[in-house]
Formats: structure tokens, sequence, C-alpha cells
């Protein structure tokens, strides 16, 4: 099988050294693809192509994620110098593909040839008319193109795009906040187009689940985009720091005052690391701490570039971005759970203010979160490593605790019987005043929140454990112990 590849707009309009860089670059990531999927190839280039010869079907699907790829074709081949011979070669392998379809020819030609490429659709079209059902120029059901290239004919009829942009790594190096939301993990993909490669820092609100969704989708975004790169991931337990900033903090000014931790965290983790700028998911107004406003006191906590690819999208292009590039399943079980939910956030707040807040904070804090920071070679780690089976359970014991975590309306609508409602980071705070005899059952819609406290709950001494499976499975226990009517359980616990 030959592939022709043909470059971005973007690189070929490039002056030629520069030129050359990118398409050097683009040929290092297409070979570190390959070779990562054990693809056997042979990779040959020309000033505005690569052709590349093997017989893994796959290398299609894998070379149309490789940034700096405008599209595909798979070829076929032949050695042609006359009009007349490139008629008879395009009438042989065509005539099938256009039985008793609407069909076009168009052609493109380098070099000095006695034709033009207007020729060569008018005769080529005259040959295959009699096989077809009619000639269409306008909206043609296939249509048949043909590259001449010095003396070498090339024949295709599809095209697969490509993401496009410029080559990973050609652009420099930046340091993405992640938290595995859909926001982080889009904005990231964003700069990976633009040629930026990227290492990642996940500042950990939400214990070792929370941790092993991050890397779920930092994974997806390496495995299956960022070819010839070896990012890592860097993460700081930054809960020390939630706590410090609820026992001393206005809970108007926690999502501001948290953001600001974390830029600074990755303003000297990128210092040191020699990165260029900061990458963010924020998009204007789409949540408090997102106001024109807000975004403008964030900025000012440090003097690293803040690149904010998102900033003017809405959420349903994000979404569908996030399905696009393939980490919106695994986004949808972590991005819940991205910063502390006070009911009247600061929608406007003053620089003034938010320094006057963040001196009564411990900023050794930040200092021990980046000395203690842990490191994951992202796309040779596996994120299934960092097991939480030692605090999951799969059955409610009897004189268990159980707790809800859930939003207030959700517990009114159903609730497992028995169970205690307690707000999610207000038990955070106050588990501690729980009497230490019982075995504690905690659940949530999707675990993370449950998970998140029966860790921490385990550190101070408590028997606590996260029901397997969160809601989901829950509901379907509750109907198997005839603790919940069929009619409430959703058709998505079946699957």
């Amino acid at each position: 099988m030959l592939i022709l590849i043909r470059f971005s707009g973007e690189i070929t309009t490039k002056a030629r050294e520069t030129r050359t860089r990118f398409v050097q670059r683009l040929a290092q990531n297409i070979t570190a693809a390959l070779q990562d999927a054990k693809i056997s190839f042979e990779l040959r280039q020309e000033w505005s192509r690569f052709f590349l010869k093997t017989d893994a079907p796959q290398a299609l699907e894998i070379l149309a994620r490789v940034f700096g790829v405008h599209s595909l074709s798979i070829v076929e081949q032949r050695n042609a110098h006359t009009l007349e011979e490139i008629v008879e070669a395009g009438r042989a392998l065509a005539r099938d593909v256009v039985s008793g379809r609407r069909f076009a020819v168009r052609a493109q030609r380098t070099g000095k040839t006695s034709y033009t490429s207007l020729d060569v659709e008018r005769a080529l079209g005259a040959a295959l008319r009699p096989y077809a059902q009619r000639v269409d120029l306008t909206y043609p059901e296939v249509t048949v193109h043909v590259e001449i290239r010095d003396g070498t004919v090339y024949f295709f009829t599809e095209k697969t795009l490509g993401p496009g942009g410029l080559s990973i790594g050609a652009s420099g190096r930046a340091l993405a906040l992640i938290s595995g939301g859909f926001d982080s993990a889009v904005a990231s993909w964003l700069m990976l187009k633009r040629g930026v490669a990227l290492d990642y820092l996940f500042c950990n609100l939400g214990g070792t689940l929370h941790e092993q969704g991050v890397l779920k989708v930092s994974k997806r975004l390496v495995r299956h985009w960022s070819y010839g790169d070896q990012p890592r991931l860097y993460a700081l337990d930054f809960q020390p720091l939630v706590r410090e900033l609820q026992a001393k903090t206005h809970k108007r000014y926690w999502q501001l005052l948290l953001k600001r931790l974390m830029y600074r965290a990755a303003e000297r983790l990128s210092v040191k690391l020699r990165r260029i700028g900061i990458v963010t998911g924020e998009a204007i107004g789409q949540v408090s701490s997102q106001t024109l406003r807000n975004l403008a006191v964030l900025s000012q906590a440090v003097r690293a570039p803040l690149w904010r690819p998102l900033l003017s999208f809405n959420k349903d292009e994000i979404i569908a971005l996030a399905r696009r590039i393939g980490t919106y399943e695994i986004s949808a079980t972590v991005e819940e759970y991205c910063a502390l939910l006070p009911k009247r956030p600061a929608t406007g707040a003053s620089l003034r203010v938010l320094l006057a807040e963040e001196e009564q904070l411990d900023l050794t804090l930040l200092d021990r979160a980046l000395d203690e920071h842990r490191v994951y070679d992202v796309r040779n780690v596996d994120p299934d490593s960092l097991s939480i089976t030692e605090i999951e359970i799969a059955e409610i014991p009897e004189g268990a605790v159980v707790i809800d975590l859930r939003s207030p309306s959700a517990y009114q609508t159903w609730h497992y019987p028995g169970a205690l409602y307690m707000d999610f980071f207000q038990a955070l705070q106050d588990f501690t005043k729980l009497d230490r005899a019982p075995l504690y059952v905690l659940y949530c819609e999707l675990g993370l929140k449950s998970a998140h406290l029966a860790e921490e709950m385990r550190a101070a001494g408590y028997r606590a454990f996260h029901f397997k499976g969160a809601l989901q499975n829950l509901m379907k226990y509750a109907l198997e112990n005839d603790l919940l009517p069929p009619e409430l359980l959703p058709p998505s616990a079946w699957h």
C-alpha cells in the first residue's frame, strides 16, 4: 500500500529554511507514530509530499492524527509519460469505480509536459464515460484524482483529512495545567495542533481516583496525538492548600485564590523545566471565576505567559472537540470535581482584596507541594496501577453508616435507605467529628468525591469505604436487595 501524505498549508507557505525544519520535524513525528505502533514502513520525501509504503492498513488511521498532515490518500502509482499512457492507466484502474455512478476527473501536474491538466481531465473523462452513469463536475459521487510528477502518475479516489496545524515540537514547549475535565484536555490539544509540545501539571484536589482519571485523559492525548514526544505529568498534592484556604479565607474567593496558587505552582515548575508559558482551559464567562475581570486578576498572579486557546469558545464547541479527540468519555467521569464550589462566588474580585486574602495563607504549603511532587512518564504509565481497591466495597455491611455526598435535590429524589446526607466539602472539613466506631460506606454520582473522602477518613483512622461503581452500581445493588423500585433505576444502569 502506498500512501500520499500532504503537508499542512501552513508548512508549505513557510520560507525555505523554516519549511525545511518543520518538514523534518513532521518526518520525525510520522516515524515515531508508526514505530510506536510497531508498523514497518518506508518513507520517501519530496518537496511538498511524503510517500509512505507499508503493508499495515491501520497506518492511515494513525497518520490522520499526526499534526502537520493536511490529508492522506491511498494511491496507485504508474509510470506514464504520454497523455495516451496516462489515460489508458486511468481507464484500467477506475472503470469499475465509476461504473454506474456520477463522476468527475481532477488532475494536477508538476514539471514540463506536452499536455495540460485540463487535457488529462477531458481525455480520461471521455475514456471513463462509457462505464459511468454520467459526468458530474458539481456533485460527483466519485472523483478520480490524477497527480503527475516528473513522469510518475498517482491515481486515487479518496482523501482522508488529517488534523492540519504544525508539527509537534516545531513551536517550542509549554506546561499545561490539566484537571481531567473537558476544558483543559481540549486546550492542550489545540496547543499541540499549533506545534507546541507539552508537559502537564496536575494539582490534585481529589485523591488517588482523581489522579488516575487525569492520567487516563493525559495518556489519551499522548498516545493518540503527541507523536514524536515523551511528555511528563507532574502531580502536586493540593489538598493541604485547599484546607488552608477553607480555614483562613472568605469562601467567595476560594476559586480565585486556588487558581492563583495553581498558576504560581505552574510558573515555578515551568521556570525550572525551561518551558515557555502556561496553558489553561479557561473560556470567558463559562463559570464565575472566568469573567473578564476575574481572568484579569488571575493573570496578575504570575509573570509567565498564560496561553488560553479556549478563551472565545462556548461549552458546546468544547464538548464537540472533546468527542473528536477522544477525551470526552474519560473527562465525563472527572469533570464535575475540579474546584471549590462556594454558593456565591465572586464574579468581579479586585486584586487588592485577593492580595489581602492571600496574606492570611501559609505559602510554605505550596513549597512543600512542589518539593514532594510525583512525576509520570505519560506515554508508558499504566493509570490502573494507581489502585484504590483497598477502599472499595461492593455491598453494604449490616450496621454500616451510609453517607450520600450528592446534591440535596439528588438525595431527596432517591437515596440508599437510611443514608445520611452530607455536603462533600463540609464533610472534608468536619468528618473528624464523626464517631470513630462505625464502618462508613460513602457514595456519590461518579465515585470521585466518595473515594476522596474515604481516603481522607482512612488516613485519620476511620473504617471508611467508597462504594465500587458509584451511584449506578449502588442502585443495582439496592434493586437486587428489594430496596429500590425498578422504575427508579435508569436504563443506563443495565449496561
